[in-house]
């Protein structure tokens, strides 16, 4: 019994066949045999592309982004302070494991 290997497309060959298959100049057998994936594929990423293709012009929010990583960046801040006090804090019950 063979096995066959599965291809893990890229997002660019992908958008590469949706787009050659929403021109419609080709059928989608003819497209399948091009681009050497099976028609029923070629016409999935069609129709993920014209679901999906209003999500290209959706201006997204910089500032909430930011936010949640300032938020991050004081949330890392207050953890590193933490661990040094407590350190510190096991270094002087005599615990040889602890920095100093």
């Amino acid at each position: 019994m063979t096995t066959k290997i599965r291809k893990n497309h890229t997002s660019a060959f992908k958008a590469k066949v949706a787009l050659e298959a929403i021109k419609e100049q080709q059928s989608l057998s003819e497209l399948a045999d091009r681009f050497q994936v099976h028609r029923n594929q070629v016409a999935q990423w069609k129709r993920q592309l014209l679901d999906r293709a209003e999500e290209v012009f959706v201006k997204r929010k910089a500032s909430d982004s930011d936010a949640n990583i300032k938020e991050l960046h004081a949330k890392i801040g207050r953890l590193t302070m933490e661990n040094e006090s407590l350190s510190i804090a096991l270094g002087r019950l005599g615990d040889k494991t602890a920095k100093r």
